[in-house]
């Protein structure tokens, strides 16, 4: 945890301790997940504030270990890219975007759902009110960071498009690009398709979407914090962490023992050019050192 960066960890912390309180509040007949899961904005139970506070929700156990694991994994490496303001601030701001396409898309397949009612044109259904429809439209309720989360695994394909990454169940690494555009297909094909598994595609795409026109407007208005190298050195850094304790340990010591040797052997070799240049003085005074020796004994006395 020491090395996952401050905003991806508060992230993990903040929708794990969530995810907690709804197992345990579960037990007392209290679902948080009605309270501040994201309803349809022509439910009664709608408030603006779901548009924040449902992408902190999720409905199971492997629903948050897999949004986990996709924020650790990439948003490790586009806080280092962009700082945590700038990563909080996409990673919020795709997720309300996220809730808002997924909020236009309830509101088209309710217009489907009463098109053949007469009178409910695309637009008049904004005044729509049905009481018979309350509870229905109460239960269009969306949870979890998968908004975010996937306008994340954009932004690391964007970033980093050569990048290969293992993703299981292939055997090979993809390149990052490819990776990106084949989730973006699943996605759309998933969203346009009749069955209903559940599943808030549009959500995941428009988390995608407003993440795309962000990073586009911050490449056309580049500023000092973009810091691609600090995410590709933790990406390396991480990539040789994983490589290591997959049995490379042993090339890992030999390094370790080979910049030891040299470092010793540096050390050694400076201390005893530092006695030469200290005998000379015993025996010639210090007004006889050449000026490259004054810089050196100077040099090695300010070392830590």
């Amino acid at each position: 945890m020491r090395s996952i960066p401050t905003i991806t960890k508060n992230l993990l912390i903040i929708n794990i301790l969530a995810y907690i309180a709804y197992e345990v509040l579960k037990l007392s007949g209290i679902n948080i997940n009605d309270i501040f899961g994201l309803h349809f904005f022509k439910a009664s139970r709608f408030g603006i504030y779901q548009l924040f506070t449902y992408m902190f929700m999720h409905g199971g156990w492997a629903h948050l270990f897999f949004n986990m694991f996709a924020l650790w994994m990439f948003g490790c490496v586009m806080e280092n890219v962009w700082g945590p303001k700038k990563f909080l601030f996409y990673y919020i701001f795709c997720g309300v975007g996220a809730g808002i396409i997924q909020e236009i898309s309830q509101y088209v397949s309710l217009y489907v759902i009463l098109s053949d009612m007469p009178g409910n044109g695309l637009f008049s259904l904004l005044t729509f009110s049905d009481d018979t429809l309350a509870e229905q439209l109460n239960a269009w309720t969306t949870v979890g960071a998968s908004g975010a989360i996937y306008a994340i695994l954009l932004a690391f394909g964007m970033t980093f498009p050569e990048e290969r990454i293992f993703i299981f169940p292939l055997p090979v690494p993809i390149k990052a690009k490819w990776f990106v555009i084949g989730y973006v297909a699943i996605e759309l094909l998933s969203a346009l398709s009749t069955s209903s598994d559940g599943v808030a595609h549009f959500a995941h795409l428009g988390g995608m979407l407003f993440g795309f026109l962000l990073i586009r407007y911050w490449q056309k208005h580049p500023d000092s914090r973009y810091g691609r190298n600090n995410g590709q050195i933790f990406f390396d850094r991480m990539r040789s962490h994983l490589t290591v304790t997959k049995g490379k340990k042993k090339d890992a010591d030999d390094i370790t023992r080979k910049t030891d040797w040299d470092y010793n052997a540096d050390k050694k070799a400076t201390e005893e050019r530092v006695d030469m240049i200290l005998d000379k003085i015993r025996k010639n005074g210090y007004a006889s050192l050449t000026k490259e020796e004054k810089d050196f004994l100077f040099e090695s006395s300010h070392k830590k």
